[in-house]
C-alpha cells in the first residue's frame, strides 16, 4: 500500500511500493516499459488516459483528436479549487478558455470580486498539469506559499539530498518571512535554495517544490519584502487564501 504517499504517484515509486518496498523513485533508464514490476516490462497508464479509452473506441481517434488543437488533441481534466463558487474537476478540450472555465463553469469568484485574465500569459505562466488554484486579491501570497512549501517538505520521500534538505529549508525560510522574523537576505536565500534543487533530483517532486517558490518570489517580491520591512504579515488574520471561502485569482502562481 502506498498509504496515500504523494510520491507514489510517480510511476517508478509506485512500482517500488507494489513490490513492498519504500516508495522511492527509480533512476531512469531503464524505463518501466523495459524493466518494470518485478523486473518485467510494465506499462503504466494514468487514470485520465484509461478514462478516455471507451469514448475513443466508441467515437474514433480522429474525433477525440478534433476536441483539442494541433498535436494536443482530446480533452483534459482541470481541477479547480480556491475562491470559486463551484470548485471541482472539469473535463474540457485542451484549448479551453481559462476565463470561461473560472467565470462560467465554476460560477465565478466568491463575492463577485474582479479579475484580470491577460496577466497569465503576460506573466509567463501556463496551464501545467491542469490544476488551477484561484486566489482573490486579498490573499497573502507569502502565507499561501508557506502552505505549499509545507506540503512538499512533508511529501518528499527523502531519497535525494537536494529535495530532502531543500524542501524543509524552503519551508523554514518562508515561515520565517511570513512571521516577520526575516531579512531581505532571506528572500535571496530562498531563491538560491530553490535554484539548487531544480534539476538535481531523481524525480520531478524537487522541481515541483522549487518552481512555486521561484514563481511566487518573482511575481510577488514586493509582498515578501513588505513582510521583511514591516516585521509582520501585512494581511493579519485575513490573508489566508487556501482555506477560507470569501475571496479572485492566481493560476499557476500568478494572481490576477
Amino acid at each position: 500500500r502506498g498509504a496515500g504517499a504523494y510520491i507514489c504517484g510517480e510511476e517508478s515509486a509506485l512500482l517500488e511500493s507494489l513490490e513492498g518496498k519504500k516508495g522511492y523513485p527509480r533512476l531512469k533508464p531503464p524505463f518501466p516499459a523495459v524493466v518494470g514490476l518485478w523486473g518485467k516490462p510494465t506499462i503504466i497508464n494514468n487514470v485520465e488516459t484509461i478514462a478516455n479509452v471507451p469514448w475513443i473506441v466508441a467515437n474514433g481517434g480522429d474525433a477525440f483528436a478534433a476536441l483539442g488543437v494541433g498535436k494536443s488533441g482530446g480533452t483534459r481534466l482541470f481541477g479547480v479549487s480556491g475562491h470559486v463558487n463551484r470548485p471541482g474537476v472539469y473535463e474540457k478540450p485542451v484549448d479551453y478558455n481559462l476565463k470561461k472555465l473560472i467565470m462560467e463553469d465554476c460560477g465565478g469568484i466568491i463575492g463577485g470580486r474582479k479579475v484580470e485574465y491577460d496577466a497569465v500569459k503576460a506573466a509567463g505562466s501556463m496551464s501545467g498539469s491542469g490544476g488551477v488554484i484561484v486566489f482573490d486579491d486579498s490573499t497573502c501570497m507569502v502565507r499561501a506559499l508557506a502552505r505549499i512549501s509545507k506540503f512538499y517538505a512533508e511529501e518528499s520521500c527523502g531519497q535525494c539530498t537536494p529535495c530532502r534538505e531543500g524542501t524543509s529549508w524552503m519551508e523554514g525560510i518562508v515561515e520565517k518571512i511570513e512571521h516577520g522574523h526575516a531579512s531581505a537576505a532571506d528572500v535571496a536565500k530562498l531563491e538560491q535554495v530553490s535554484g539548487n534543487i531544480m534539476g538535481q533530483t531523481i524525480c520531478a517532486l524537487g522541481d515541483a517544490a522549487a518552481m512555486p517558490v521561484q514563481s511566487f518570489v518573482k511575481k510577488f517580491r514586493d509582498e515578501f519584502l513588505r513582510h521583511v520591512e514591516e516585521r509582520r504579515c501585512p494581511y493579519g488574520d485575513h490573508g489566508w487564501g487556501l482555506d477560507q471561502t470569501s475571496r479572485p485569482a492566481v493560476v499557476g502562481g500568478v494572481r490576477y
